[in-house]
This record gives C-alpha cells, sequence and structure tokens, in this order.
C-alpha cells in the first residue's frame, strides 16, 4: 500500500513476458473520494515492490480533456506484442451509472502510461458501462474483456479487441438482468462461459455459454457455488483446469467474510478447494484477482478494505489445481 493510504480496493493481475507480476488496484481515503488514484506494484524474486501511481483525477483529466470526478475498477492485459493495457473506470458526473471505461497503454513494461481512449461502447456518450475482471486472449493476437452495463437495466456483456489494442464488436452475454462482473473461462477454440455475479435473491455463481466465441450467448442454470453479492474471479490454467474465486455463506454470516477457491477440470462441475480468507462476520475480503505464473497460483484480493491481500499456491500436476 502506499504510506498514509487508508482504503484500497478492486485489485486485477497480469504477467508481463518477462515472468513479472503486476498488480493494480485504487487506493485513497475511502471508494470515490477525490484522492483515490490508481496504483501498480510489481512481484518479483519473490517479493513485492513499492506501489507507483499510475493515474489519478488531475492526470486523467488533461489526457481526456474532461473533468474525472471518481475513479473505479482497473482491468489489465499484457498484449502478445508486450504492450500493458489497462482498462479502468472513470466518471465526469453522477455515480457509477454514468461511468466510462478508459483504455490506458504501456510501451514499456508498465514503467509508463498513457490514454489511448474512451471506449466507444454505447449512445448515452459511451457512458454507463464498467469493468471489472481481466480479458481472455484470442487465436489472432486480440482479446475479449468482460465488462457490464449499470443504468436501469443492468447485464452483462463484452468487449472484442484486435491484436493492435482497438476494439472491434460488443456482443451482450445471455438475457439476464441480474448477472454482473463476468469472468471469462475458455474451454476450446469457439466454446466460452462466463461466470458471474448475482445481484438477486439466489445468492449462487451465474453463468452462460457462447459456442461462438463470445458472438452470441445463451444463459445456463445458475452453478451450485455459493457466492453473496460479490465479484467472482476465474482462470484455465495451462494444465487445463480451472479455478474461481467466490465468496461462500456461513450461517449467520455476513456476505464477503468467506473466500474460497473452488476447482473444475471442465468448467461445468466444481467443487470448493481450499479457504482463501475465512473470517468473522464483519470482515471482508472480496473482488478477488488470480493469474498463474509457472506452477504457483497467485491470488489477491480486497484486505477489509484496508489492503490488498496476496496468496501463493503451488499448482499440483495434473488437471485441477491446487
Amino acid at each position: 500500500m502506499p504510506d498514509g493510504v487508508p482504503a484500497a480496493h478492486a485489485s486485477a493481475l497480469a504477467v508481463l513476458p518477462s515472468g513479472e507480476l503486476l498488480a493494480f488496484w485504487w487506493a485513497g481515503s475511502r471508494e470515490s473520494a477525490p484522492d483515490v488514484s490508481l496504483y501498480l506494484a510489481r512481484w518479483a524474486d519473490g517479493r513485492w515492490s513499492a506501489a507507483q501511481k499510475v493515474a489519478d483525477r488531475a492526470w486523467l483529466g488533461r489526457e481526456l480533456g474532461f473533468g474525472v470526478r471518481r475513479i473505479g475498477n482497473p482491468s489489465a492485459w499484457v498484449a502478445p506484442d508486450g504492450r500493458v493495457h489497462v482498462f479502468m473506470v472513470a466518471t465526469g458526473l453522477g455515480g457509477w451509472a454514468a461511468a466510462r471505461v478508459v483504455q490506458l497503454e504501456s510501451t514499456d513494461a508498465a514503467h509508463s502510461f498513457s490514454v489511448r481512449r474512451v471506449l466507444p461502447l454505447t449512445p448515452l456518450a459511451d457512458t454507463s458501462v464498467l469493468v471489472r475482471t481481466n480479458p481472455v486472449g484470442l487465436d489472432d493476437g486480440g482479446w475479449l474483456l468482460p465488462a457490464y452495463f449499470e443504468l436501469r437495466n443492468k447485464y452483462p456483456m463484452l468487449i472484442a479487441f484486435d491484436a493492435d489494442g482497438a476494439p472491434r464488436w460488443l456482443s451482450r452475454i445471455g438475457r439476464s438482468t441480474t448477472a454482473l462482473q463476468p469472468a471469462l473461462l475458455p474451454v476450446s477454440g469457439t466454446e466460452l462461459r462466463a461466470v458471474m455475479r448475482d445481484i438477486g435473491p439466489s445468492h449462487r455463481v451465474q453463468q452462460a455459454v457462447s459456442h461462438d466465441a463470445g458472438r452470441h450467448w445463451e444463459d445456463a442454470p445458475p452453478l451450485a457455488i455459493p457466492n453473496r453479492d460479490d465479484s467472482v474471479a476465474a482462470l484455465r490454467l495451462a494444465n487445463g483446469g480451472y479455478v474461481m474465486l467466490h465468496n461462500d455463506t456461513l450461517p449467520g454470516g455476513s456476505p464477503r467474510q468467506w473466500l474460497r477457491l473452488s476447482t473444475s477440470v471442465d468448467a461445468l462441475a466444481w467443487a470448493p478447494a481450499l479457504d482463501v480468507q475465512r473470517g468473522q462476520a464483519g470482515d471482508e475480503f472480496s473482488y478477488p484477482s488470480v493469474q498463474q505464473l509457472g506452477r504457483q497460483l497467485h491470488v489477491t484480493y480486497t484486505a477489509q478494505r484496508q489492503a490488498i491481500g496476496h496468496q501463493v499456491y503451488d499448482i499440483e500436476d495434473g488437471e485441477g489445481a491446487p
């Protein structure tokens, strides 16, 4: 954490070609405060670097040419050419329903960034779209960025990018109006699954499936995996297995006190594998991110809204993990 900064939330992990792990998150006095900035730290040789400020309201406003009131969730992607793309939520007037997604780009391994564009996403001045989880890659060097729409009719969506980092097309993920913050799991060259936060009463991980690499989606039944109104994170491992981070439920507990990691061999049937954090009622361990680095699985998450927690797990041989 930066010195003297009391609050942090919403981490996003990415891996450089060198094997260095990057963690992005926002931090400030509280969520939506004027002093919130986007930060970055690097994991190398078994330790984290000091936090580096990537963007604040003043810098974004100068680069964009309009005022920025709030800074929110980041999502990060390292393209095959080594460029680092960070997609971050920023608002002018209004709350998160008036958010825009700003695309930052680095050509020097995330040592410096420039603003590339505000993503052209909706007729409403490109507002009401937010990001949370990380993209997945395409065979042509492009990638798919999960996102969600937040004004009145809430729904998950997908933004496809070409290898140069330019947006190409959009799709809506299913027809649900209670599923948000999709996380993507590639199953094959054409099949893709989305697992999502449910803001409805089911307290289950919602899901949808695409059979044409994300252009069209069908709703699927909710998973048996509990999730109490919180963002999930998911990843396909190099060995073909899958992992998902989600918040489970304890009797009499609070929604975000128990952060678990579940595994699957097919992205269909899931089983809890370990507890990342199991706190007391009122605790918060939430908004996870996950990346594989060699034979290790790195998990970051919001820890009590005061810091970003980090856990490292060894990946076992064979399918599934850890």
